[in-house]
């Protein structure tokens, strides 16, 4: 597999109608994490830990960073947070696959120094079944 720009890692909200990409994003990541829940007991071969296999909790977190553009994307994002809005968002990720599900605005942070760019970062939280599609 060759080596995949940044550029096509999109993070994409549903404005009811349509996906709609979210706009000045620099940079952005996506963490998939699962609770383990330790069955370990006395009769455990060699005293190693026993995990339950699909039993913990699953989430994704996505996050990213970039600049303030002041598009149709950034006042969905403003009014989803103000909000606490659950909103279906979908992560495409180049050569790997889709993300699909519903997310939640966890952290909106906007920064500005008197002689730069508006920036902003955001971070969501998973919440609820997430949908896989491999590219």
């Amino acid at each position: 597999m060759a080596a995949q720009k940044g550029k096509d890692l999109l993070l994409k909200i549903h404005d009811g109608s349509a996906y709609v990409t979210v706009a000045g994003l620099r940079s952005r990541q996506i963490a998939f994490n699962t609770e383990t829940v330790d069955v370990t007991h006395a009769e455990s071969a060699g005293r190693w830990r026993e995990l339950l296999a699909g039993a913990g909790v699953k989430r994704a977190s996505v996050s990213g960073s970039g600049v303030f553009k002041d598009a149709a994307s950034d006042a969905l994002i403003r009014q989803s947070f103000f909000d606490g809005a659950v909103q279906n968002a979908q992560l495409l990720v180049p050569d790997f696959g889709t993300v699909t599900g519903p997310f939640q605005i966890s952290s909106l942070e906007i920064a500005a120094e008197h002689d730069r760019e508006v920036t902003f970062d955001i971070a969501l939280e998973s919440a609820g079944e997430l949908a896989f599609v491999a590219l």
